[in-house]
């Protein structure tokens, strides 16, 4: 066998077994190799019962003598009882709450292991193990030394293919596959003092006796921080690689003329702060390049992104090319015309939008002037990239909230110019590791500061048995001329249940609760004038109140609102929350964000005392990354960001920075043209298909 041997011929896994071990990506022997424990047991401690001592771990093998399965005096829970006697002459009782399952499991007459914390039963006088791991062996195995009397590995069950299954199938491809080069350059390798690939895949697995049980666990080992090591430095070679092609592509060199340097002083309503003179000028001078920008824009709700964004469409539109600004939903797409509309009409700048639910003879009027050049700005939803919408001279790209657009969206857009800039902005202030990982082939700018005149949100916790007191202070807040926002839960990822909820809610408040003020209705269900509309009262001021589900999140700007009341908060991600606290807070009043909870497990109890504590975007990412795991931060499946197989970016962070800086300096000074051809023709081979998702643009 070798690495790329179908898992389906290695001994032990028949057509049956190699579907489930597929549907779990495991297709090649490699990919068997690269499946990790994700902890390991100390069995080497196996002894005879007679000489236990309460509360030492330790391994036990004996025979089977008895099981029974009764319900104790005193308790609800219905118990497994199983009996173990050694060659001591002792028995031991293994315990399962709710453990009716093992009634197939085990029968008499069968040799088992059992590990676990001993304990001392007075009444009995008798050792017992409260859910002990287990394992069942034949009397002949040849592999039962694989799972007792060492440091065993242990896996995530697939299917019904068991921990011990894997530990054994994964010992036979050790054994049997061919050696093959390592992968890892080896002046790195020597350099770092990293144990060669196949020597860590082996300690990795099965580690030898007297290893060190803390850095196991904490995945500290030399062979486990290889792999590791690996892992990230292939992904940051690909990043690094496609940054190299991308900035040898001839785009559009844009320059900042005094008519564009005169324009975007028209067009500024305050003087900028210096974090968006700061960002402008990196943008600028990206822009003046002959290779595409391609930058990621990152800034806290509030900072000033679209001012940004604005400045760049002019230095586009004054060098004769058309901007496009695509928006993930119809809300904040609208936001950004209207917008853009104002800032850019008063000088001359013909702004459209174009979303799905324009239509007929209004889309083909707007098609013509954007293929006529006539529009400067086009402004929309995925709309932008349909088959049927064509650009004279598209010259710049911005993309805004850019986690929720899929690879292909992006790449749609890129494809309407030629080599286009591309600015993407996001509010979600995405941490460093992610960064890296998601973004490592940008180039990135960092708005760190509010506009003046902006005061902090005061946050706060309520229970719902202080509601009353809640809706009284909206009512002062409103008796003195503010506005407030008060957002339904998220009910199932369901948009109809989330617009029943905040229907319900809205007719409550309405009729019983302020009958005196206008209270005014959004959700995702509204047909799109039903929502402007909507948006239009509550920013001219004459809804008092809006109920709403969280198509609020992004996009909306009313400075006199100064009161958010979010229900159900512990039903909300960290980053959803402090997208919500931001649509208040932008004007120059006090404002406040109550967040009204019940049942608060110990999760949501944290991410709301974060919320109380901080309103540091990038803290508060950080939080959410470290409560929720990097998977769910954005969404794999959106974001581009790889599944990986033994790193893991809050663990590992150390790594990542240690591999980025060897894999930039192996694309830039590789010590040989044959080493970058080699490294090249790796990363084609086997990693493309995962590269392919780390795409931006």
């Amino acid at each position: 066998m070798d690495l790329s041997t179908p898992i389906t011929y290695l001994k032990g896994v028949g057509p049956q077994r190699g579907k489930v071990l597929e549907g779990k990506g495991i297709l090649t022997v490699e990919d068997l190799l690269y499946y990790m424990p994700f902890r390991y047991e100390d069995r080497s401690n196996v002894k005879p019962i007679s000489e236990l001592a309460p509360g030492e771990t330790a391994t036990v093998v004996g025979t089977v003598t008895a099981t029974q399965m009764y319900k104790p005096r005193h308790s609800r829970l219905r118990l497994f009882e199983l009996r173990v006697r050694d060659q001591s002459g002792l028995a031991i009782v293994g315990k399962w709450f709710r453990g009716g399952y093992l009634e197939t499991v085990f029968e008499r007459g069968q040799t088992v292991a059992l590990y676990g914390k001993i304990e001392y039963d007075e009444r009995t006088r008798e050792a017992s193990i409260v859910h002990p791991e287990f394992e069942v062996f034949r009397a002949d195995d040849p592999e039962a030394a694989l799972h007792l009397g060492r440091i065993v590995p242990v896996y995530r069950a697939i299917g019904k293919v068991s921990t011990r299954a894997i530990r054994s199938l994964t010992a036979r491809a050790l054994e049997g596959v061919e050696r093959s080069p390592d992968p890892l350059p080896e002046p790195i390798r020597r350099r770092l003092g990293m144990p060669e690939r196949f020597k860590a895949l082996q300690e990795t697995h099965f580690p030898g006796p007297g290893a060190d049980m803390r850095a196991l666990m904490a995945f500290r080992t030399p062979a486990q921080y290889r792999l590791i090591f690996e892992e990230f430095f292939y992904l940051e070679c690909g990043l690094a690689l496609k940054r190299r092609k991308a900035q040898a592509v001839k785009g559009i060199a844009f320059g900042l003329n005094d008519q564009a340097r005169e324009k975007i002083k028209r067009i500024l309503p305050f003087k900028p702060t210096g974090a968006q003179k700061r960002v402008l000028g990196e943008i600028a001078q990206d822009m003046a390049l002959t290779a595409p920008m391609n930058r990621l824009l990152q800034g806290d709700v509030g900072s000033g992104k679209t001012i940004v964004a604005v400045q760049a469409a002019i230095i586009a539109i004054e060098n004769g090319c058309q901007v496009a600004v695509m928006a993930p939903t119809e809300i904040l797409a609208t936001q950004n015309f209207l917008n853009f509309q104002k800032l850019l009409s008063p000088i001359g700048y013909h702004v459209v939008d174009l979303t799905g639910s324009i239509r007929g003879v209004a889309r083909n009027k707007r098609k013509r002037l954007i293929v006529e050049g006539v529009a400067h700005v086009v402004v929309g939803t995925h709309a932008l990239i349909s088959e049927d919408v064509e650009y004279q001279r598209l010259g710049l790209i911005v993309i805004d909230e850019q986690h929720r657009f899929g690879v292909m969206q992006r790449l749609g857009l890129l494809q309407k110019g030629e080599h286009p800039d591309v600015l993407v902005m996001t509010a979600t202030p995405i941490p460093r590791t992610l960064s890296l990982t998601i973004y490592g082939d940008l180039d990135v700018s960092i708005l760190d500061e509010l506009p003046p005149g902006r005061s902090p949100i005061t946050t706060r916790q309520r229970e719902y048995d202080q509601i009353e007191r809640v809706y009284s202070f909206i009512a002062k807040e409103v008796r003195a001329g503010r506005q407030a926002y008060i957002v339904c839960p998220v009910i199932e990822e369901s948009e109809t249940k989330a617009a029943k909820a905040a229907i319900e809610t809205y007719e409550h408040l309405s009729r019983n609760v302020f009958p005196d003020f206008t209270v005014g209705l959004l959700h995702g269900r509204l047909k799109t004038k039903d929502k402007e509309a909507a948006m239009d009262s509550f920013k001219r001021g004459e809804t008092s109140i809006l109920v709403a589900t969280t198509v609020v999140e992004v996009g909306v700007d009313v400075p006199n609102a100064t009161v958010m009341v979010i229900e159900h908060a512990e039903s909300f991600g960290l980053s959803q929350l402090h997208q919500l606290r931001g649509r208040v807070g932008r004007g120059a009043a006090k404002s406040y964000c109550i967040l009204m909870t019940e049942n608060l497990t110990e999760t949501a109890r944290e991410r709301i005392q974060t919320m109380e504590r901080t309103q540091d975007g990038f803290e508060i990412a950080e939080k959410d990354l470290e409560i929720r795991g990097p998977g769910e931060f954005f969404g794999v499946k959106q974001s581009g960001l790889p599944e990986f197989r033994v790193a893991n970016l809050l663990r590992d962070r150390e790594a990542l920075e240690l591999a980025r800086q060897e894999a930039r300096a192996m694309v830039d000074k590789p010590g040989s043209p044959g080493e970058l051809k080699s490294l090249v023709e790796y990363i084609r081979e086997k990693w493309q298909r995962r590269y392919g998702l780390v795409q931006v643009g």
